[in-house]
């Protein structure tokens, strides 16, 4: 059995209730599209606005990454030791909780205001 990706029934869900809203009010389809356009980019905005409030704290900075055999990175004439930037598992949460409630919040104010 071929597995369906995930949210697909969710997918097949908003495709029934956007026939169902062009059947019966197809005046309303223009504000429909325009309410999702509108939540998409702020959702967009509220990611560029966490990674331009938060440059040095962003949630993949705080994962493990591949490091280079001399274990250091040369960072512009300045030598920064990997060492020195110590995984904690705390600090991602944080910085991925940060994040969805500055783009939860910039999505909530555009919804309200629209």
């Amino acid at each position: 059995m071929k597995a369906f990706p995930r949210m697909t029934d969710w997918l097949i869900f908003a495709l029934a209730l956007s026939i169902l809203i062009f059947a019966l009010a197809p005046q309303q389809v223009p504000v429909s599209l325009y309410k999702i356009n509108l939540i998409a980019l702020a959702g967009v905005v509220g990611y560029w606005l966490d990674r331009s409030l938060f440059p040095y704290a962003r949630p993949d900075s705080f994962l493990a990454a591949e490091t280079p055999q001399d274990n250091s990175i040369d960072g512009g004439g300045l030598i920064f030791d990997l060492e020195c930037f110590v995984q904690n598992d705390l600090l991602f949460v944080a910085a991925q909780i940060r994040r969805s409630i500055i783009v939860a919040a910039s999505m909530i104010a555009v919804g309200l205001g629209a």
